[in-house]
């Protein structure tokens, strides 16, 4: 029996609003509220809501026989609780149904794995914590950001504890192998590695909806027969989608949302294919051998590498630079700028610089708040100069710093200290006032 793994990814960023250098210093907060609220609303009311439906559904009516699992970034899951609470609510409805399973990776969808392994596993950490709060699961198998992965990356995910990683099934990485096995870390075979299948996840993210594609129009029954037609020796077919693939990529109007439930019920009906959570098949499946990862790869664009968000001098500048705050940003306590910190870091900001094109990138231009990559640098540049000016008065970096810090401290107090003296001038000045115009009263 041929096992399918159907997993969706969840995020949004939390986007900046235009900051303009003469902002810095002055002001402090770097988010488009009204961008964040309206596209967070929309996707939820195309996207999120009804695909929920469609799961709960079927969860429901196949008896156990649909699985499904999920990886939400904190980020996202922050906004739904801002914007959008009934899709927690549906959620958790599905929870409740025993058919979901949700995954680990980073709070932010951020890109600390590549840089630092103390703020990678906070990242980590702060993310589990959040998934357990809302939906009461402790994941146990992980997916980093944009399937980011290598060999050393998945020996410290096996090493802070998880059982298995999903990534994508790159092709310069397998060669003439198959990603429908499981396959181990190079690193640490202790961590089993589920590998996804491009082609067949691509047919429905991309081409489901393209009538110049040769294999359009796409049908639930055609996809199961080549599902069946797959070599019988293969025992497992990893699908793995954003889920903005329903009903935001590939619109309602479209049919994807019939197609994913006739697709689900003849999947459950067929007794040479069923469905399984990503746990369930580390369980119940021996690796066929291991799958080496040098160099990490990413499930973006053709050559499934970084170069999406680390491809140009602009994207490693912002990135070098951010990540140059780390060792301060751990002895940092303000509630504040921890969040900041956390904001900084959504691997978004670096995609808006990107200054390639390919057809991966036309999915998310729709939503970049940037009319070029180069107005994305300067904005992320300026509210990561405006953040550091907020960290040096917290935690200066050096002598120097410490004495600007000390005078920006002692100006702030006797700024507070004049505006409570010209309070109370004012107070003072009131009753004279008062007392003036009732003794003109009088004498006339």
């Amino acid at each position: 029996m041929k096992t399918i793994c159907l997993f969706f990814e969840v995020h949004q960023p939390f986007r900046h609003r235009k900051y303009r250098f003469f902002d810095i210093g002055n002001d402090h907060y770097y988010y488009d509220d009204y961008a964040n609220e309206t596209i967070m609303r929309k996707i939820a009311e195309k996207s999120y809501l009804p695909t929920n439906r469609v799961l709960l559904k079927l969860a429901k009516e196949l008896n156990g026989n649909f699985k499904v699992a999920f990886s939400l970034s904190g980020v996202a899951m922050e906004q739904f609780e801002l914007y959008a609470p009934e899709v927690i609510d549906s959620f958790k409805e599905l929870t409740r149904t025993g058919c979901v399973e949700f995954l680990s990776e980073t709070y932010s969808h951020s890109l600390a794995s590549l840089k630092d392994k103390t703020v990678f596993e906070e990242q980590v950490r702060l993310h589990d914590q959040k998934i357990f709060e809302l939906f009461g699961q402790k994941p146990k198998v992980f997916k980093n950001t944009e399937m980011i992965y290598s060999d050393d990356i998945g020996a410290q995910v096996c090493q802070m504890g998880y059982q298995g990683m999903l990534t994508e099934g790159a092709r310069h990485i397998l060669g003439w192998k198959s990603p429908n096995f499981l396959y181990v870390n190079a690193r640490n075979p202790r961590l089993k590695v589920l590998m996804r299948n491009f082609k067949l996840s691509d047919d429905i993210s991309f081409r489901f909806s393209n009538n110049n594609w040769s294999e359009y129009p796409l049908t639930a029954e055609k996809f199961t027969g080549w599902l069946k037609k797959l070599d019988s020796n293969e025992e497992v077919v990893n699908l793995f989608l954003s889920y903005e693939s329903f009903g935001e990529r590939q619109p309602k109007e479209s049919g994807i949302f019939e197609f994913l439930e006739r697709w689900a019920q003849l999947v459950a009906e067929d007794n040479s294919l069923k469905f399984a959570t990503p746990s369930q098949i580390i369980k119940e499946l021996q690796p066929v051998s291991v799958v080496s990862v040098p160099n990490p790869i990413s499930w973006a664009d053709e050559e499934r590498d970084l170069t999406a968000w680390l491809g140009n001098e602009m994207q490693k500048e912002a990135f070098e630079n951010l990540y140059e705050l780390r060792r301060r940003m751990a002895s940092c306590t303000d509630p504040k700028l921890i969040r900041d910190w956390n904001y900084l870091q959504i691997s978004d900001h670096f995609y808006y610089m990107s200054t390639k094109f390919f057809s991966s990138g036309e999915a998310h231009s729709y939503y970049n708040p940037f009319e070029s990559p180069y107005e994305a640098f300067i904005n992320y540049m300026n509210v990561l100069s405006d953040f550091k000016i907020r960290l040096n008065a917290v935690t200066p970096e050096n002598e120097k710093e410490q004495e600007v810090a000390a005078l920006h401290k002692l100006l702030a107090s006797k700024e507070q200290k004049i505006k409570k003296m010209e309070a109370e001038l004012q107070r003072l000045q009131k009753p004279k006032t008062r007392q003036k115009k009732t003794t003109k009263k009088r004498k006339a």
